[in-house]
């Protein structure tokens, strides 16, 4: 359902991380929002749920941050409180090697989505709807569907998770340089990627013959 997207930031927010550079949605991208508006039947027809369940809205990717702040803003002046009750960004937190330096960063879980917690019901819709940046709601046709229960608790999980994910910026058959260990300063060659032991085997030149080393992600940098 998810699909990774570049991330981009409107230079008026924070972007996550906040050293990538901001541009700005093709014009091509917006959509009528009144395409999809439910009508009062789906409503009688019991089409729509209006308890209160979480729904995945799509916005531009690396506009989450901004449709965000506008949801809550139009919230707060629109009187919604009693039907929309949160809005988050799904993020989690990941280590970069980066000119031989570590750093922390904070990334989105899916780029290009946000999570609404609300009562679906038409005027709910019309305010989630209608905020700049955001293109739809998730669902079949035009009938949101809410989250399950396991689904949510699995988003909330990761971002709760103390474990922190490393970023790999190399691949397969790409140079990078060793920066720690009994190895450090060594060029060599990314032989095989492990993600599930963060591991790394880079093929090093050592005493004239390419020898296998086993070392962390944190272990090694793109050349």
């Amino acid at each position: 359902m998810f699909d990774d997207a570049d991330e981009r930031e409107d230079q008026d927010y924070d972007p996550e991380p906040v050293y990538l550079e901001s541009k700005k949605a093709a014009k091509s991208d917006i959509v009528d929002a009144d395409d999809d508006l439910p009508s009062i039947l789906d409503l009688a027809e019991g089409k729509m749920d209006n308890t209160r369940s979480w729904y995945v809205v799509h916005c531009y990717s690396g506009y989450e941050n901004k449709v965000r702040h506008a949801i809550e803003q139009r919230i707060e002046t629109m009187g919604m409180r009693d039907k929309i009750f949160d809005v988050i960004v799904p993020t989690q937190e990941e280590i970069e090697v980066k000119d031989g330096k570590r750093r922390t960063v904070e990334r989105r879980v899916f780029p290009g989505y946000i999570l609404v917690e609300m009562k679906m019901d038409e005027d709910s819709w019309y305010v989630v709807r209608n905020t700049p940046g955001v293109t739809g709601f998730v669902g079949m046709g035009n009938d949101p569907t809410p989250l399950r229960a396991e689904e949510v608790k699995a988003i909330i999980d990761r971002m709760e998770s103390n474990e922190v994910k490393v970023n790999v910026t190399y691949k397969v058959g790409q140079k990078v340089r060793i920066i720690d260990g009994p190895f450090n300063d060594f060029i060599g060659t990314v032989a095989a990627i492990d993600q599930d032991k963060s591991k790394v085997r880079v093929m090093v030149n050592f005493f004239g013959r390419d020898t296998p080393v086993e070392l962390d992600f944190l272990e090694v940098e793109k050349v």
